[in-house]
């Protein structure tokens, strides 16, 4: 899949309605296989925030079944990092 195809969708969201929701609160993902998707947090407490996620994807190192760890950026939490790809 073309990567510049998922920019601006949410992560997880339906094929047919990748974008943002009103009232939902969302951080980038920036680098890595998801570079460019939105995640949804909303509900998520400051602790579960700060450990940032592992989110399952096709497109980074581990191929199917692997995970791309994102963490909040120092100075810039709506922004989450990539940290690597993990199993």
């Amino acid at each position: 899949m073309d990567e510049e195809l998922l920019r601006g969708r949410v992560y997880g969201a339906d094929y047919d309605d990748p974008n943002p929701r009103p009232g939902h609160v969302y951080r980038e993902l920036v680098a890595g296989p998801l570079d460019g998707l939105f995640l949804d947090v909303t509900g998520r407490s400051p602790a579960e925030l700060a450990q940032g996620a592992a989110l399952r994807t096709e497109l980074g190192a581990h191929g199917p079944g692997g995970r791309a760890r994102y963490a909040p950026r120092d100075g810039d939490p709506l922004r989450w990092d990539w940290q690597g790809d993990i199993r």
